[in-house]
């Protein structure tokens, strides 16, 4: 495990985005719009497991960059859809979906009962680590 993250933080970034500094944390708000698509706030916050006000910073920083783009939600005026513009999706789609063609390729020879074991351990060792940061003195085998 620990090759596998040392690796995916190798990762060039492409020319055009280095001079913005990326951080850890915008790499996942960056993978969700690229592989889920444009999405609000508070479902952008959900799944990142952080409070709506900490995106909205970060899209609000991504925003001015021009990595990020802002518009009303048509069926509700008073949501905000975040997207990637279009001017730097090509370069966060070669530098991000770098991870996701590899995982294709992992798993593409897997059957469909495999990759859901492998996907449940990978759930399992995250609620694993979430459980010793919740309860650092319980015992573990």
């Amino acid at each position: 495990m620990p090759r596998v993250v040392g690796r995916a933080k190798r990762l060039t970034v492409p020319e055009e985005l280095r001079a913005y500094a990326l951080a850890p944390r915008h790499l996942s708000l960056l993978a969700y719009l690229l592989f889920d698509g444009p999405m609000a706030v508070n479902e952008i916050a959900a799944r990142l497991e952080v409070a709506p006000a900490t995106v909205s910073l970060m899209v609000g920083e991504l925003d001015k960059m021009g990595i990020l783009e802002r518009t009303p939600d048509a069926a509700d005026r008073r949501r905000t859809i975040v997207s990637i513009t279009d001017a730097r999706r090509d370069a966060i789609t070669a530098w991000l979906g770098q991870g996701a063609a590899a995982w294709r390729k992992a798993l593409a020879p897997l059957t469909d009962a495999e990759r859901a074991l492998f996907t449940g351990t990978l759930a399992a060792f995250e609620r694993a680590l979430v459980d010793r940061e919740e309860n650092p003195s319980a015992e573990y085998p």
